[in-house]
């Protein structure tokens, strides 16, 4: 089995949708289809995928303002994230309002996703960790033999997610972080929702927030 992934930023907000998919079967999901859905479709027929499911880690406009259309449109499921973030999702048509988005809908997963949950595709199966903090009800997705974490705004390469959101928690955060995703293993790189890739590893070592050394 083999993991695919193309990731397309998308949005005045340059947010990471990655398009991923079993090489094998040529099945393949979104991760946090945040806009230009146009685009997203484009770039999955370009490599021959057929989608489907969309995957969303949370429920913010910029991660998820594509997802009821192309759902609709595609007639696939939506898996994730953890309820706790249903009130950020009633609030898609609004937020996309106030921050200059092409109008965009709410809607409700096929799935709701809790920690210790399986998410599969093709022949492909991702561990979901809930790391709540920057939302109550933020997901991340976790293929291990690729070695490779889709970790929306929870961390990013030097920095963390923003935790000064309604109910986002900073404490919560940051054990999320540190008690979740790193025991995962140095060698991890993850996809955050905005920026370059990292690995754990590099964030134990050089993050200015969740650094080892500031841990004792």
């Amino acid at each position: 089995m083999s993991l695919r992934c193309e990731i397309i930023p998308v949005t005045a907000f340059q947010q990471n949708c990655s398009l991923i998919w079993d090489t094998e079967t040529m099945r393949g999901a979104f991760v946090d289809a945040g806009g230009e859905v146009e685009r997203l479709l484009e770039r999955a027929r370009h490599h021959g995928v057929t989608i489907d499911k969309l995957l969303v880690t949370h429920g913010h406009l910029d991660h998820a303002s594509g997802v009821a259309e192309l759902a609709e449109r595609l007639g696939v499921p939506i898996e994730g994230p953890h309820e706790g973030d249903g009130f950020w999702i009633d609030g898609i048509p609004e937020a996309a309002a106030r921050y200059g988005f092409p109008p965009a809908r709410s809607f409700v997963p096929t799935r709701w996703l809790r920690q210790g949950d399986t998410v599969t595709l093709g022949s492909l199966a991702f561990e979901v960790l809930h790391c709540p903090g920057h939302t109550p009800g933020h997901v991340v997705f976790h293929h291990a033999p690729s070695q490779l974490a889709f970790v929306g705004d929870v961390l990013f390469a030097g920095s963390i997610g923003r935790s000064d959101f309604p109910r986002g928690n900073h404490e919560d955060l940051i054990r999320s972080i540190r008690e979740r995703l790193f025991p995962l293993g140095d060698d991890i790189r993850f996809v955050p929702g905005h920026g370059p890739l990292s690995t754990f590893g590099e964030e134990r070592r050089g993050n200015p927030f969740v650094a080892d050394r500031l841990f004792g």
